[in-house]
């Protein structure tokens, strides 16, 4: 398993760089026992409080385009303090990335009022997304309703200028639903696999092959 190990002290004078040192050979040495491969080390010398850190960033990034499982810590006030913390841990494992504490010798274990701030986030967030997407959904009514006609902003079908049906493998979509994964959960997967796909294709994509086997019953 891939990890980043992230190591952090809260300021930038000299005596902390003992701090950092220390925390990257343990955590080094906890990674092998462990069975993680690091893949980088990432120190930060700023305030648990602030997001706008550039280790935070890069770490990021490197979770969004390379293949990372897990980010290792000393602590979770390494990861941040306050507000800070809670919305970095809430990203990191919304990215599915597992984080493991030294302090802890394992995975981390969040306090109850930790893991129900966390609860209390993702429950909002996918309350937004549902009204995001109720929203798109009825607007797209009223297009359609006024004249708009979706599928001819696809070349072939009545516009030679339209964008390229996407090609995509409309039975592994249809295996990954039946195992339970959500249209996001799919799309995040396709995407791994080098499918430039959003939710809203696959769920169309997998509602298109459903309705054409009803139709092939019918027959």
């Amino acid at each position: 398993m891939n990890s980043i190990i992230y190591c952090r002290v809260s300021t930038t004078k000299n005596t902390q760089e003992t701090s950092l040192e220390r925390q990257h050979e343990e955590l080094v040495a906890a990674a092998g026992k462990w069975g993680f491969t690091v893949v980088k080390v990432i120190k930060d010398q700023a305030s648990g409080y602030d997001l706008e850190r550039q280790g935070i960033l890069e770490m990021l990034d490197y979770i969004k385009e390379d293949n990372v499982q897990a980010v290792l810590i000393q602590d979770e006030t390494r990861i941040g303090r306050g507000n800070a913390k809670m919305a970095l841990l809430h990203v990191l494992y919304k990215e599915g990335i597992k984080v493991y504490s030294l302090a802890q010798n394992g995975e981390l274990e969040l306090s109850d009022s930790d893991s129900m701030v966390l609860q209390i986030v993702s429950m909002v967030e996918e309350y937004q997304r549902k009204l995001h997407n109720i929203k798109i959904k009825r607007g797209m009514k009223r297009a359609v309703e006024n004249g708009y006609k979706p599928e001819k902003n696809l070349k072939g079908r009545g516009n030679e200028n339209g964008r390229d049906r996407k090609d995509l493998p409309v039975q592994e979509i249809v295996r990954l639903r039946m195992n339970g994964l959500t249209f996001n959960d799919i799309a995040a997967t396709l995407r791994g696999f080098g499918y430039n796909v959003s939710k809203a294709t696959v769920h169309r994509r997998y509602q298109e092959f459903i309705d054409s086997r009803k139709n092939d019953d019918t027959l």
